[in-house]
């Protein structure tokens, strides 16, 4: 069983778990199980540092097969970060990533971390860990249409580092982000967070908050947190393909009464933010939504339907 120091200090605090407790089952090996899920993939969303070591989550996407396992310990992926994208350019040397292969047609999702080097036109990954999470919190969504991604001459990239009126209404609208943490010694991760459109909190330009809902007792993200402070944010507006990307810092507020005001929270998680990339159309898929899901808490904007299950 790893030990993780920050997963162990958040278990504590919560009252969760008990001292013999590490990290999840993981296995570096990809369980052959997993391999059929794997090749079935039209989107993978990655985590990993830039060259000036700030975190950022991304989205890659391609047909069923660009991302394949090829042995027990090694993925291939088709492809690469959208022109403009911070980790565009970041894998020209061995980088740590976390990967998450999340299909909302069937709530289904599965962690890859491990390390990737850029080849042509894609990604090398040899895993160091791989997992299957529950599937709490996605909501369901199907793909309508594929669009081709702007080239690097057409790409229309926003840069700041607050956000603007726009980018704000994008994020109080959203149902769903992902985020991509590290832990010293422990590699990266990506991970989702999903809820009622709603359960982002836009503070004000530079600051978010969101509730951290009942899960599976292990805190792989909120113990990065613990021992790294850096995240990265990403939020796909699913019907354009719009990506907004946020690197920043994060932190766990444990006050019980500010998380008593958020329907579900068992605490907060406050972000602040770094600087803050958009890119029109850098994700190709298009998607429609279902429904949300049924473990969803409730928030002020929850008037769509729940999934059954």
């Amino acid at each position: 069983m790893i030990r993780h120091d920050g997963e162990q200090a958040v278990q504590r605090r919560a009252g969760e778990g008990h001292p013999g407790w590490g990290s999840p089952m993981f296995s570096a090996e990809i369980p052959i199980g997993f391999h059929g899920f794997i090749l079935a993939q039209r989107m993978l969303v990655v985590g990993a540092r830039d060259d000036d070591d700030a975190l950022w989550a991304t989205v890659l996407a391609g047909p069923s097969g660009f991302a394949r396992p090829t042995s027990d310990r090694t993925v291939e992926i088709d492809a690469l970060p959208a022109h403009g994208d911070p980790l565009r350019d970041a894998f020209g040397s061995t980088r740590e990533v976390g990967i998450l292969a999340i299909e909302p047609q069937t709530r289904r999702r599965i962690r890859i971390n491990g390390r990737a080097t850029r080849r042509d036109g894609g990604l090398s990954v040899v895993t160091d860990q791989v997992l299957g999470n529950c599937p709490k919190y996605i909501q369901t969504r199907e793909i309508v249409e594929v669009q081709p991604c702007p080239t690097e001459a057409e790409a229309t990239v926003r840069r700041g580092t607050a956000l603007s009126d726009a980018q704000q209404r994008l994020i109080r609208a959203a149902d769903t982000f992902f985020i991509a943490s590290h832990g010293p010694g422990h590699g990266g991760d990506a991970s989702h967070r999903g809820g009622m459109p709603g359960f982002v909190q836009v503070r004000d330009a530079r600051r978010l908050a969101w509730p951290d809902y009942f899960g599976n007792s292990f805190y792989m993200t909120l113990g990065n947190m613990v021992l790294d402070s850096r995240c990265g944010l990403l939020f796909i507006d699913w019907e354009t393909g719009d990506t907004l990307q946020l690197t920043g810092r994060g932190t766990i507020d444990w006050e019980p009464g500010r998380a008593a005001a958020v329907p579900g929270a068992l605490r907060l998680v406050e972000f602040e933010i770094d600087q803050v990339v958009q890119i029109d159309r850098a994700h190709p898929l298009r998607w429609r939504l279902h429904g949300y899901s049924r473990h969803n808490p409730p928030s002020a904007t929850d008037g769509a339907v729940l999934e059954a299950g």
